[in-house]
């Protein structure tokens, strides 16, 4: 028979108490009506007299797989290129954040799984005109990309050549050589895209295309391009602002929790959860990380947060079950290992042990315990957001939502409830300042 659970009783929340909770919901508040107004704005269409004053690229475009650094020189025979046309449908968008004017990429067009190099062409017809003209570059590309005008390189996104170095694409403003005005020109775009492991239906090149615009009228829509992009990701950067503050709640109460293991395992969890989410506005906004490492820390990380995770509620309960302890370190280790060499089935041992034992932690709460309430709701959020292909994609959970125009992802809404659901709960576990108990 396992010993019961060692804990303090239910109580009222104290004075002091009642104020960190009321500074909790206060700030999530703020921050949530903060995180509308972003939303909203970034998700504005961008302005109809920009958008007549400038012209999209679209329409018809030459397109040849493979590499040859010729191809962007402007007597190129492409006349036996194969047209693709980049044309949107109206109101099409990216299943992301929302980037307007989205098209299928290459794998939509007859290539199917290829990946590597592929070239864009086109001749551009730039307006006769005193002021100087801008290129603003495509806003979704897979995944790196060089743009040359009449053979000469006016810029990019990430690094092509021998050993590509590819970043997230990003908007990009190119000036146009000061004598386009009034001329012809070919306007020529090289595309590098990385292999997949599951390669999209739509995946490959250029989804959205250049847009051709006078100066200032280039400089207003590359602004609102990144409100666009900035709004995508914004919650990527303040979610994770959020659990380190919630750390920080930690280390300056947390020695007067009665449940300091499951803090300091949470702390962690924490940690690694931030990490993971900010890396999505890192890889989005900057060319710090590139797409390769991106790649590899999502494929990796969300082990060993399972893992705290679940070091953490084990706690949660005294006293925790070493037999837990022991399969959830277990079970990380083989996630990590199936992750590093690319063993799906390990990974999903992994995955699906992880959520057994969570199913007899929740079970333990649901016994006894201190605040069951409370914690089974936060631990609920908590699972949501782990295991959200385990558990709500079979109920019909959409992935993402586009309030605003601006794609959401379940999981950033399950933050958004988690996050201040968590904070009460570790205020709650404070024990007053008397050490009455």
């Amino acid at each position: 028979m396992m010993p019961a659970s060692i804990c303090p009783t239910a109580r009222a929340p104290d004075p002091m108490q009642r104020k960190l909770i009321a500074g909790v919901v206060i700030v999530a508040l703020l921050t949530t009506a903060l995180m509308v107004v972003v939303l909203a704005t970034g998700g504005r269409p961008d302005p109809a007299p920009l958008r007549a004053a400038s012209t999209l690229l679209d329409g018809s475009w030459r397109f040849h797989t493979g590499d040859d650094p010729r191809w962007a020189a402007v007597n190129v025979d492409d006349s036996g290129w194969e047209t693709t046309d980049m044309t949107a449908p109206p109101g099409n968008h990216d299943g992301d954040v929302g980037l307007p004017d989205y098209v299928g990429g290459w794998s939509a067009h007859g290539h199917p799984g290829y990946h590597g190099y592929a070239w864009y062409r086109r001749t551009v017809t730039v307006p006769a005109s005193s002021a100087s003209w801008d290129i603003l570059g495509p806003t979704l590309v897979e995944d790196g990309y060089e743009l040359y005008w009449n053979g000469q390189l006016l810029g990019g996104s990430g690094r092509l050549g021998p050993d590509p170095r590819l970043v997230g694409t990003r908007p990009l403003r190119f000036a146009l050589p000061a004598n386009a005005a009034g001329t012809t020109g070919v306007l020529a775009i090289r595309i590098y895209m990385l292999a997949r492991s599951g390669p999209s239906a739509e995946g490959g090149g250029m989804h959205t295309a250049p847009i051709l615009a006078p100066r200032p009228t280039g400089e207003s829509l590359h602004r609102a391009q990144w409100q666009r992009t900035i709004a995508g990701y914004i919650l990527d950067a303040v979610e994770p602002a959020a659990m380190l503050a919630l750390i920080g709640l930690t280390l300056v109460f947390g020695s007067r929790s009665s449940r300091k293991g499951f803090l300091v395992f949470a702390c962690i969890a924490l940690a690694l959860t931030a990490a993971r989410r900010l890396n999505n506005a890192i890889v989005s906004w900057t060319d710090l990380q590139d797409l390769r490492t991106y790649s590899w820390l999502a494929s990796v990380m969300w082990v060993p947060t399972m893992t705290a995770w679940l070091l953490a509620w084990n706690r949660w309960r005294l006293p925790a079950w070493r037999s837990i302890d022991a399969l959830a370190v277990a079970l990380g280790v083989a996630g990590i290992v199936g992750a590093l060499a690319h063993w799906p089935i390990w990974a999903s041992i992994s995955r699906l042990g992880s959520l057994a034992l969570f199913a007899v932690i929740v079970a333990r709460i649901v016994l006894g315990g201190p605040l069951r309430i409370l914690a089974l709701v936060t631990l609920a959020t908590v699972l949501a957001s782990l295991f959200g292909g385990e558990l709500l994609d079979p109920i019909g959970v959409p992935g993402i939502w586009f309030p605003f125009n601006i794609g959401v992802s379940r999981t950033q809404y399950i933050y958004a409830i988690g996050i201040p659901l968590l904070a009460v709960l570790i205020v709650r576990t404070l024990r007053p300042r008397s050490g009455r108990r």
